[in-house]
């Protein structure tokens, strides 16, 4: 299963939500990998902390491969690194990736990412992280997925920028990948005591919008997890946020 997270929109979300339903799907047994193609690798730092300060090779080199800088181009599988949490691994980012990204869409290697990932077969689950625009990157990861993944803050801003998110992935799968799924729209940093949540996810609803079930809590708590470089699960197991994040683990896989 290759499921991508994404939303053009900032702020929603993203890197939290693809690694802690990564993080769930370790500890549940299967081998997981995220993949982090956001050049702010905030992904990245959340699953590797300081270790990511070391790493020698990222998905920049692999792409710069793809561009042909390199004579004999390494395995996708060359540049995972692997977490200190057990079945979970990373396929770390870093700024390099902008400095590709205009060559990379000029010689059109949108396919190159899906091309890499159906020779990969270490991993029972792949969550793809990606940047907040509709680029080279986002393009690249939703040819190459199975399934998306919507994270919405419930706010106006994230409302207006949903119907547009929408006719991108459906343009994408009319075009390039028949075989993708929206799963869903996640609402995040939901507070169930405020008004405006509760009615901008009724009328989402009525417009027949695939609103998942499962909502994410807003917590202080997220914070320190990033802080610590450790998703939810690890950090406060029993966290009605990390219980959040198995269930809404659990409606997807089921």
């Amino acid at each position: 299963m290759r499921r991508v997270v994404f939303n053009q929109k900032g702020g929603v979300g993203k890197s939290t939500i693809a690694c802690n339903l990564a993080a769930i799907a370790a500890v549940r047994g299967k081998r997981t990998l995220l993949i982090d193609l956001d050049p702010q690798a905030n992904a990245s730092r959340y699953l590797l902390g300081e270790a990511l300060d070391e790493q020698q090779k990222t998905l920049a080199n692999f792409f710069e491969d793809i561009l042909g800088y390199k004579l004999f181009p390494e395995t996708l599988e060359s540049f995972v690194v692997p977490t200190r949490f057990s079945n979970l691994a990373v396929l770390p980012s870093d700024a390099r990736l902008e400095e590709v990204q205009s060559k990379l869409e000029s010689r059109y290697k949108m396919y190159k990412l899906r091309e890499a990932l159906e020779k990969l077969r270490t991993f029972d689950e792949i969550f793809v992280d990606t940047p907040p625009a509709l680029n080279f990157f986002t393009r690249s990861a939703l040819i190459a997925a199975d399934t998306c993944l919507i994270p919405f803050d419930c706010d106006d801003f994230s409302r207006r920028a949903l119907y547009s998110l929408l006719d991108s992935v459906r343009e994408i799968r009319a075009d390039h990948n028949r075989g993708l799924r929206v799963e869903g729209i996640v609402v995040n940093h939901y507070q169930a005591r405020a008004r405006l949540p509760l009615r901008l996810v009724d009328e989402l609803r009525a417009e027949g919008l695939p609103i998942l079930d499962t909502f994410l809590s807003a917590s202080i708590k997220i914070r320190e997890s990033h802080h610590e470089s450790m998703p939810m699960v690890y950090l406060e197991p029993r966290h009605k946020l990390t219980e959040e994040f198995a269930a809404l683990y659990d409606l997807l896989s089921g």
